[in-house]
Formats: structure tokens, sequence, C-alpha cells
């Protein structure tokens, strides 16, 4: 995995371990050997590291994670290039991210071409630079940019990189040739070892400042809620400008193992990896031919038509939006480029940007505009008859080959699909709202849609920056079905005697962004509610007959501030329950939170496992990507489904059981669930 080569008077150390580098352990085998060869020879006045392929060392191994250690460590490695007697010279392109990093700020110099990019992405796997990189980092960015680089996991340029210090040069030409050519030059000016560890002035400026860490904490907290890994990554930053060097090296192991033995960072590891899975589906090979995309169509420029437009734009693909009537195209373009104005007053986007991404946004009143298009996407409102409709109207105008795509959350694409000729061609496409911000994709295949659509749905859901899962027809496919379970058991709960603050607190403190009534207050209590038909025979419809609409009346099962939109628990609204409880012959009682938290949860894992048993969902991972991005279910507990198989399914059905008793059949086990609970297994190996 590591090749040795001379070049005149430099040793050249060269990474060849497909497809990214990484540091597994041949590869720190071959930096140990190699960086003795070259100790040993005497006409080895210094060295170069570079990397074959596509990327320099792009992290560590993660596959190695929760395995017995295999030496040489990479300690020993990062060691070796340090204490080494010959200058070290790290050549990067592509990606120096994580251990790769770690490696590179080990090396007494870095050199990268201008595309290059850099990072610690440890904190997105609950873990944090385990070789050193949380103690040179500050060193040489300074403590401010070091916590910000090693909270957020995102990665920086090169411009960045040298205008912080991180990297000595940026090379032209063949980077090989230039790393050597560089490594000549400081030998040329006397060969320093210029060691990251020794510099020490960025971090003592900050030494007894502890208010510059408190501000950082507030300003990332929000962001942050739940996750134990920022708060040690802050803790290993902290140790870099208050202790010597090796003790914050010994604080900073510590804290690594504390991560990589825990929970969270088990559960994002295992998300790491569910999300790639999520791409390949299993009787859809990767050779499948895709239709070309090079234009959209979008029927319907509500909420959803515009947000999945501005999706299209944002990657350049003309979109054409078609709307029934004038004001409501005009309404919809106004949206869209508010939005996007939004952006640039944010600093995302520059005033150009704007313009040429509405640029590219085609209005018109008339389906014909549509009959071109790769790929037309319906928005309509959530109604089969209209659906079908529409789909048998698309059928006789769009070209064929096309694409024909619905986005309904809920309804059979299978019955839409039948409304036209060409059912291979129709897939569902379920963007989630926003859409321009929401990552989820869920992409529908119906009994007939052809693997080529299939393919170019899934490839088309990555190119436009989704993460998209493929799903099979069911009502509520695999999110909202999972959701319909959890709202009727948050329902009961506040009838039998919480309250909604005490509901949505304890799913907040699990790690959601909001309740299910304060969601429910966000998206409107009135969605699908009408006053002439309302019987007062759920606590929705006595709140909406009652005018309590949720946020948008500032009234709901909350009531909201009208400047700052913060939520109050209402007394009146619990009195509403209270009645509502009685008339119902409801007896109400004290209701614990591990209760709420089981009859929120557990119905949905449930259902997860009735999806898997009916082949809705391909594996057990596709479910959890569904509900972290979709959902808010927090990644540091992996899914639904992996947080089962984290308590235990035993446990799990034998609490259902005893809700079955009490609350009735509704609560019986899936059949996956309780044969994968009798035999001790979980879903990831049924």
């Amino acid at each position: 995995m590591v090749d040795f080569e001379k070049r005149d008077n430099i040793g050249l150390l060269i990474v060849d371990n497909p497809p990214v580098n990484a540091l597994s352990q041949g590869v720190r085998q071959g930096l140990v050997e190699g960086l003795a060869a070259a100790n040993d020879d005497d006409e080895i006045e210094a060295v170069v590291l570079v990397c074959r392929g596509r990327t320099f060392i792009a992290g560590a191994d993660i596959t190695e994670f929760g395995k017995p250690p295999q030496p040489p460590s990479l300690f020993d490695a990062i060691n070796g290039l340090e204490d080494g007697p010959k200058p070290t010279i790290a050549a990067i392109h592509g990606t120096a991210l994580g251990g790769g990093l770690e490696v590179a700020l080990a090396c007494h110099y870095r050199v990268a071409v201008s595309s290059a990019r850099f990072g610690f992405p440890e904190v997105k796997l609950g873990l944090l630079p385990g070789a050193g990189g949380t103690q040179r980092l500050p060193r040489i960015v300074g403590p401010q940019r070091a916590l910000e680089i090693v909270t957020s996991g995102d990665m920086s340029g090169t411009k960045e990189a040298l205008d912080a210090g991180l990297i000595d040069a940026v090379v032209d030409g063949d980077l090989t040739d230039e790393a050597v050519a560089f490594a000549k030059k400081v030998l040329t000016e006397g060969g320093e070892l210029k060691k990251i560890r020794d510099l020490n002035d960025k971090v003592e400026a900050v030494r007894g400042k502890p208010e510059i860490f408190a501000e950082f904490r507030r300003k990332i907290a929000r962001k942050t809620r739940g996750f134990l890994a920022p708060e040690l990554n802050i803790q290993c930053i902290e140790a870099a400008v208050n202790l010597p060097f090796d003790e914050g090296i010994a604080k900073e192991r510590e804290l690594f193992g504390e991560l990589v033995t825990g929970e969270q960072s088990r559960a994002q590891r295992y998300y790491f990896f569910a999300e790639r899975q999520a791409a390949k589906v299993p009787d859809v090979p990767r050779d499948t031919e895709q239709i070309p995309v090079a234009s959209c169509g979008i029927l319907g420029a509500g909420t959803m038509g515009g947000g999945i437009a501005m999706n299209f734009a944002n990657v350049g693909i003309p979109v054409t939006l078609v709307e029934a009537n004038q004001e409501n195209l005009d309404r919809g373009l106004g949206v869209i480029r508010k939005n996007y104005e939004r952006s640039a007053k944010r600093g995302r986007l520059s005033a150009e940007d704007v313009e040429k991404r509405m640029a590219l946004i085609t209005p018109s009143l008339e389906y014909e505009a549509l009959a071109d298009q790769d790929i037309v996407i319906e928005a309509v409102f959530e109604n089969m008859d209209l659906k079908k409709e529409v789909f048998g109207r698309l059928d006789r105008i769009v070209k064929q080959g096309a694409v024909l795509a619905t986005n309904t959350s809920a309804l059979d694409v299978n019955e839409i699909a039948a409304a036209t000729q060409r059912p291979e061609d129709v897939i569902g496409l379920h963007f989630f709202s926003p859409a321009n911000v929401m990552r989820l994709l869920e992409i529908v295949r119906g009994a007939k849609t052809s693997k080529e659509v299939i393919a170019t749905s899934m490839a088309l859901g990555k190119r436009i920056g989704k993460i998209p899962v493929l799903v099979g027809v069911c009502r509520g496919f695999v999110g909202n079905r999972m959701l319909a379970g959890r709202g009727i058991e948050a329902n009961k709960l506040i009838l039998e005697g919480a309250t909604p603050s005490q509901v949505d607190d304890v799913l907040y403190d699990f790690g959601f962004p909001m309740g299910p009534f304060a969601m429910s207050d966000l998206a409107g209590l009135d969605i699908g509610w009408q006053r002439e038909t309302s019987t007062s025979s759920t606590m929705r419809e006595v709140l909406c007959e009652r005018g309590r609409l949720g946020q948008k009346s500032g009234r709901g099962f909350y009531t909201y501030n009208p400047e700052t939109r913060a939520k109050s628990p209402d007394p009146e609204v619990e009195d509403l329950v209270r009645e509502f409880s009685e008339k119902q012959g409801i007896t109400r009682r004290e209701i614990g939170a591990e209760e709420i938290l089981e009859r929120c949860l557990y119905p949905m894992v449930n259902e997860g496992a009735k999806i898997l048993e009916e082949g809705i969902a391909i594996r057990s991972s596709d479910i959890d990507v569904v509900w972290v991005n979709g959902y808010g279910w927090p990644v540091y507990r992996g899914g639904p489904m992996f947080w089962a198989e984290s308590i235990g399914l035993d446990k799990i059905v034998a609490r259902m059981d005893d809700f079955r008793a009490e609350h009735g059949e509704h609560w019986a086990a899936a059949g996956l669930l309780r044969r994968l609970a009798e035999e001790k297994r979980g879903f990831s190996n049924p």
C-alpha cells in the first residue's frame, strides 16, 4: 500500500490504497517502514509523502473501529514523520481529511494543488481527531479557527489553508515534481525541521481567556444540542491552550476513547454507512442505462413546486414551471425570488447567482410547455382524482421516454400510473417541505416502474443534492406511514392525562427538533379540515372550531408570541382536553416520561418491522436514513430501527405486550419483530 522510491536526494513515500487512501493497517505499516528506509539511506536528505489516485489520505479506515488495534498505530507513523532527522513534506491533492490531515500536520512542510480541500470531519461520526489533530491545529491556525473546524466538520479550500498557515505553498504542474523541487529548496535553505508541536504563540495568546470558549459554546449550542462530540472537541482545544503538548495529547486520547466506545459515535458511524448503502438497489445494476435529464418541467408553482424548481435551477438544469392561472404563477415566482434573495443577504449567493438561477425558470400557463421536457414532476393538490386527471393529460402531451413523476406524499403511485399508457415511466418523487432545504427524497417505485427510470431517479436525486431512498407503494410510504402511529399515540396520551407540552418535551429531550403538537401547529391544524363538516370528534377539530389553527393564527395547541413566534403552553387548551376526556369517559392519570417515549416511538418501530416484512423498504437502514433526513430523528441515535436494536427487540416486544393487554390489539407486535426478538437478533441481521 506504500511504495518507496528515490529521486536524486529525495525519498518518495507513495501511498496507494484506493479508493481514498484510507489509513488502514497496511498504510501505517508502509509509512513506518518507508520512513525507516529513508532514514537509513545516507543519500536521501528529505522525504516527500504523496498519494496516487484521486486524493491524498482522506482519513482513517473506519471499518477498523471497534476491532482490536493492529500495530503500528497512527501515532507511530505520525511520530516518525515529525521526529525523523530529515525534512518531511506532505504533497496534497484531493482531500486531506481527518487522519490524513493529522499526517500532513506531522510533516515539517505542506504543499498542495489549488483544488485541494482540508478538514476534520470526525465530529460528524461522533468523534474527534484522535492522533494529535486537536493539539497541532490550534497551534498553526489559532484556537478560534480550530474550534470552528473541529466542531463543524466542514472542509476549507487551499486559499483559506494558505492564509491560515496550514500549508506552506500552492503548486501548479505535476504535484510530485513540484513537491520534490520544494524539498530541494528547503534543503538549500538549511533543511529546518519545522514542528507544529513547538509553536506556542497562538495558543498562549488565548490562555487565561475562558470567555472565548464560553462564547463559542453559546454560539453553537442550538445547532449541537444533544451531541456529545462537539463539546469534547472543544475540551481538546482548551487542553491545547492550557496544557503542554504531551499532556494535551494525553487528554485528546482520553476523550477520543470515551467517544469511540460510546453509543453516539456507534450510531453516527452506522448512519455513515447506512446513507451510502441506501444508494444501492439490489435489482437495479449499477450499469443500468439512464435517461439523460437536461430539462425539467414542474406542474404546480405552490410551496412544493417552487421549492422543487429551486433544486433543479441550483444545479443548472432549466425548469419550465406551469400553473393554472397567472396569479398563482406570479406568487410562486415571487416566493422563489424571495428565497434566493434571502440566501444572498446571508452571503450564500451573489446577486448575479440569484439572477442566473431565476433565468433558468421559465413560467407558463400551458400544459403544452411540458411537451419536450426530459422529466415532468407533478406537484398539485393531494387528491387522487386530480392527480389521475393530470397524469392522463401529461401522457397525451409529454414526449415518449420522459420520466413522469408525482410528488405525492401518501397516495397510490400505481393508481396514478394506471391513468397513463406508460406506467413504466411513472415514479414517485416525494420531496419534503421545504423542498429547497430538506435533503430527503423518497423515491417510490411502482409495480411497473422500469429499472431505467429508477436508476435515473436515484442518480438525479443525488445530482440535485438530495439523499435518495427507494421505497415501495403503500399508504404514506415509509416516513409518513410510521409517523401516523406516533401521532395516534400522542393524541391518546393527552386524553389519558399528559399535557401537549409534556409529550413534546419528552420527544424534544430525546433529540427531535420539536414534538408532535408543536409540529402540528407549525404545519397548520386546519390542513384537510373543513368547518362545514367538522363534528368536534377530535381535539384537532375542537381547536380548529375555536379558531386555533396553529402558528399562523397565533394559537393552536400552544399560544405564540406574535413577534418571536415563541410558544407557551395554554391553560385553555389543557381545559379543553380535560373536557374532551370526560365526554369520552376516559379516566385521567399521571403519565411519566418513560411511558410517553415508549408509546410514541414503539409503534414506529413496529410499523417499520411491517414495512420490512412487506418489502416496502429494502433494508432497515433505509428506514433510518428516511427518518434522520426527513423527520428530524437525531442522528446520534442512528434512526428508529438502529435505536430499537440498541434497546433490545425482546424488551420492546415485552413492553408492547403490556400495552396490548392494557390498550388493545393495535399494540400487537409485527411478526418479524416478534420473531427477531425471540431469536435475540436485530433488523440488520434478520
